[in-house]
């Protein structure tokens, strides 16, 4: 079967290689990919800033069908619609596997970085991360999961109540999913965004977010104070993963506010104004992929149809088409882009 495999770290390195059709082993399924979502990650890996466990079959967001069931697999029968997890193994010993926080397993391996991923026909997933879907979410919203469920785990690590203003930085995917999160949960959302967001910001009033700012033109936090007679946001959920969103972040909160970090910096090493966060006893949480418990209330949120993830997918390619792909997402011009196997 034809995949699209990163070779080798460093910049590029991404071939259309013919690989072995797998086969389910004990605990295990084989599923047929229908839709895969290319993620900011990919995109890391792609340009070299991101390491993965080379050569390795990319993609982790996805959907499919079961159609071969391993020994010892009594959950799933052929024919199911699914989507699955990234996580293909973990110790099950630490502490962290314990509490069932897998994705801070030193042991992890994930499927799309280091166990091969869904920019192929078929990959095998390990049952205890397989999930059924729902009857009202298709392929394409099914393969936006992942990205749901980080974003509903970051909200998770918030407190917001009927009537909180959040403000969510960067109007990405994962902007965009995590401003219908907020949402969902009574918060009056603005979303932020620059002039070349246009775009996005648009798709964000299409899907019901309350407000919209391009930054570049209209002052942000002057929307806040007026919304908050001068006390601040609520919440911060920091989707860009600019320095420079950071430190507004920070700014726009009220005092005792709550300030998430979900999008990745390209360094590192950033400068934090940390006297910001001790004078006004704001709350700095990190948020880091999603965990078990984060899935079935992503699916159940997009089933109830609170979230609208397909709205976001403006783009459709097959796994020979990177170079288009990776051209509409780095232009602007793509809100989400997914990708489809090949014979």
């Amino acid at each position: 079967m034809k995949s699209l495999v990163k070779t080798e770290l460093g910049f590029g390195n991404f071939e259309i290689q013919e690989k072995p059709v797998p086969s389910s082993g004990k605990d295990q399924v084989k599923i047929e990919v229908k839709y895969a979502g290319i993620c900011g990650s990919d995109i890391h890996t792609y340009e070299g800033h991101y390491k993965v466990g080379v050569p390795v079959t990319l993609g982790h967001e996805f959907s499919g069908e079961i159609v071969e069931i391993g020994e010892g697999v009594t959950e799933f029968k052929l024919g199911d619609r699914v989507t699955s997890e990234t996580t293909f193994y973990i110790c099950g010993e630490c502490e962290y596997c314990k509490s069932g926080d897998y994705n801070l397993c030193n042991h992890r391996k994930g499927l799309g970085t280091q166990q091969d991923g869904a920019f192929a026909k078929y990959l095998i997933a390990r049952k205890e991360s397989v999930h059924h879907l729902p009857e009202n979410v298709d392929y394409q919203s099914a393969a936006m999961t992942e990205p749901l469920a980080c974003t509903y785990h970051a909200v998770e690590k918030t407190e917001i109540n009927e009537g909180d203003i959040v403000v969510v930085i960067g109007p990405g995917p994962i902007g965009l999913l995590a401003a219908q999160v907020a949402k969902s949960r009574g918060g009056t959302v603005i979303i932020t965004g620059l002039t070349n967001d246009k775009v996005r910001l648009d798709k964000a009033k299409e899907v019901g977010i309350d407000y919209t700012v391009n930054t570049q033109e209209e002052d942000v936090k002057e929307l806040v104070n007026k919304l908050t007679n001068g006390y601040g946001a609520d919440v911060v959920l920091e989707c860009s993963g600019a320095v420079p969103a950071a430190k507004q972040g920070l700014d726009l909160l009220r005092k005792k506010g709550q300030y998430a970090q979900v999008g990745l910096f390209a360094k590192p090493e950033v400068q934090f104004d940390l006297e910001k966060i001790i004078q006004k006893e704001i709350r700095v949480v990190g948020s880091r992929s999603q965990k078990s418990a984060d899935w079935e209330p992503s699916l159940a949120l997009m089933n109830e149809g609170k979230v609208n993830a397909k709205a976001l997918v403006t783009h459709e390619f097959d796994i020979t088409q990177w170079d288009e792909a990776y051209h509409a997402i780095k232009s602007g011009e793509a809100i989400k882009v997914l990708v489809t196997p090949v014979e």
